[in-house]
């Protein structure tokens, strides 16, 4: 018997013919993710399940597959698959940390960019045939202080990009050793000096039980006046309350944010306030980035 995989979310149609060429039978419901109940009802029949993030993997849909032993996921993180279900069961959980990196790495960027000079607004104002070129006045990357935490994978490229911007960079990561920050070109703080100097402070760490809440109303309180914070990592890090504040405050004069505590976020005390770029998770959305992590998600299991 060949084994079987299920693709409950949208994967590319390379990442199924993977499968196929490699003699397993596929099953490819890219809608099924998101009806748990149909999941949970035909997932005992399954090896193997590829997912991104529509489809949650709970503990029910777990209990209802014995024959399951890997779970793919096209993506960073796994925060949509109860992992301590899965171990119990001998079920494998693997993801693909490294097919989405540029992309998301590149969203920072743009965000820093569009929240610096206060694009979106600006061009809905335009399109409204306002024409206020007094009111948009941004600043300049060049020769700013961006501090960085987490200078992994992603955080990495954004180092590197952020120099190429002649941006002076300064990095909080407990795990970056001297050697690795000097060969980056980055100089490495603890994070309560990186909150007093940084005039951008961009976030790329997972959400663990450190991190939850790492900018937190106290720590955005020891940023300097007139900081531009940019989260394209997970939401949670930021206490969103107390961003909003500071914001109305003018302690923070911009935000640019792509992940919220709450996603879908349809309502946020950060909606609507000037100078709060919003987009809705697409740090990974390139067709590039697609394509790789569904390619690499197939290849793994």
């Amino acid at each position: 018997m060949a084994p079987k995989v299920l693709i409950s979310d949208s994967l590319s149609d390379a990442a199924v013919q993977i499968f196929k060429d490699r003699g397993i039978d596929v099953d490819f419901q890219p809608n099924l993710g998101k009806d748990k109940d149909k999941l949970a009802e035909i997932i005992g029949n399954y090896d193997g399940l590829a997912i991104r993030s529509a489809t949650k993997v709970t503990e029910k849909i777990l209990a209802a597959a014995p024959n399951l032993k890997v779970i793919g996921r096209a993506g960073i993180g796994t925060d949509n698959i109860d992992k301590d279900a899965a171990s119990k069961q001998g079920v494998i959980v693997m993801n693909t940390p490294f097919g989405n990196m540029i992309t998301t790495a590149e969203h920072a960027i743009a965000m820093m960019f569009a929240v610096a000079r206060q694009i979106p607004e600006a061009s809905a104002s335009t399109h409204a045939g306002k024409w206020e070129k007094s009111k948009f006045m941004g600043v300049e990357l060049t020769g700013k202080t961006l501090g960085v935490i987490g200078a992994g994978n992603i955080g990495g490229i954004v180092c590197d990009r952020a120099r190429g911007l002649k941006m002076k960079v300064i990095a909080y990561d407990p795990f970056l050793g001297d050697e690795k920050a000097t060969k980056m070109g980055v100089e490495k703080v603890e994070l309560e000096e990186l909150l007093t100097r940084a005039d951008f402070i961009t976030l790329h760490v997972p959400f663990t039980e450190q991190t939850n809440n790492i900018l937190s109303r106290e720590n955005l309180e020891k940023t300097k006046k007139g900081v531009r914070i940019i989260n394209c990592a997970r939401g949670g890090l930021i206490d969103e309350d107390a961003l909003a504040d500071l914001l109305k405050s003018g302690h923070v004069a911009g935000a640019a944010l792509d992940v919220f505590k709450v996603e879908p976020a349809t309502e946020s005390p950060l909606f609507n306030l000037p100078n709060v770029v919003c987009t809705p998770h697409l740090g990974a959305a390139t067709t590039e980035a697609q394509e790789n992590v569904a390619l690499q998600v197939a290849e793994q299991m």
